[in-house]
């Protein structure tokens, strides 16, 4: 199967309600089957909000970009540096915070894009390294990161409303 080929757009203030709505659907898509509902509620009532989305695209050190294909928005992500970072705020690092491909663009190697645009952006900007987190339990996507040469190096809880849980903290070392 050929790769898809997408059109990175860098989100701005404009596009808040789009990426709202789009940030809310995958998060629930991808994790409402395996956690309880009121948790799912509780965590994305105060995740996904129009004033957080809007912070978020306000701060000059957080960046979003949808993955475009056929003049669609099948995914996008979020990468954080300094101290937008959401933990290590180390100013030699890129942060990963959010990755995400609709179901329908599965297996079109959208994902990879995305994680490599992150890692070329780290790379253009000479940092050490990139790091993200990702839930103990989503093995697919564990298993995704450690062939783009992320290795787990901590973990630390992560509260989905009412359930701890923990997140696996992975980084990639970058050469230079």
């Amino acid at each position: 199967m050929t790769d898809n080929i997408i059109t990175l757009q860098k989100a701005t203030i404009a596009d808040a309600n789009t990426l709202l709505t789009f940030s809310r659907k995958t998060f629930f898509d991808f994790f409402a089957h395996l956690n309880a509902p009121e948790n799912m509620e509780a965590y994305a009532s105060a995740a996904f909000t129009q004033q957080k989305i809007q912070d978020e695209l306000n701060n000059p050190d957080s960046y979003f970009y949808f993955a475009v294909l056929d003049g669609q928005i099948a995914g996008y992500i979020k990468i954080n540096l300094n101290i937008a970072q959401t933990e290590l705020q180390n100013s030699q690092s890129l942060e990963v915070e959010r990755i995400y491909v609709v179901a329908e663009h599965h297996g079109k190697k959208i994902g990879h894009q995305l994680l490599n645009f992150a890692i070329q952006t780290a790379q253009d900007k000479g940092l050490q390294y990139v790091w993200l987190g990702v839930w103990e339990h989503n093995h697919k996507a564990i298993g995704f990161y450690e062939k783009h040469g992320f290795k787990v190096f901590s973990s630390h809880p992560f509260m989905l409303g009412r359930d701890k849980q923990t997140d696996l903290l992975m980084k990639k070392e970058l050469t230079k």
